[in-house]
């Protein structure tokens, strides 16, 4: 049987990148798992996670989350820096 950390680490993406995708899409983790390995393996998909982190980054400082922004930008750092045509 297969484990969430199993799933996720099948995906390519990171337990906060998943995180991330779930937040942006309102989405009990799996699916997020699901949908993130589907987008991490195809070029317009890696757009996309990082566009779904950016708005993240924007959401959550537009309502003065200034701790869960930071956080979601160390994400995205580590994002771009595994995806660097970005």
């Amino acid at each position: 049987m297969l484990t969430i950390d199993d799933c996720i680490a099948l995906s390519d993406l990171t337990e906060e990148e998943i995180d991330a995708i779930a937040e942006h899409e309102h989405l009990p983790e799996i699916l997020a798992v699901e949908l993130g390995c589907c987008l991490a393996h195809d070029a317009e998909g890696i757009r996309r996670i990082a566009r779904f982190i950016r708005e993240d980054i924007d959401r959550a400082r537009s309502h003065g989350q200034t701790v869960h922004a930071r956080q979601l930008t160390v994400v995205l750092d580590g994002f771009v820096h595994q995806h660097p045509a970005l």
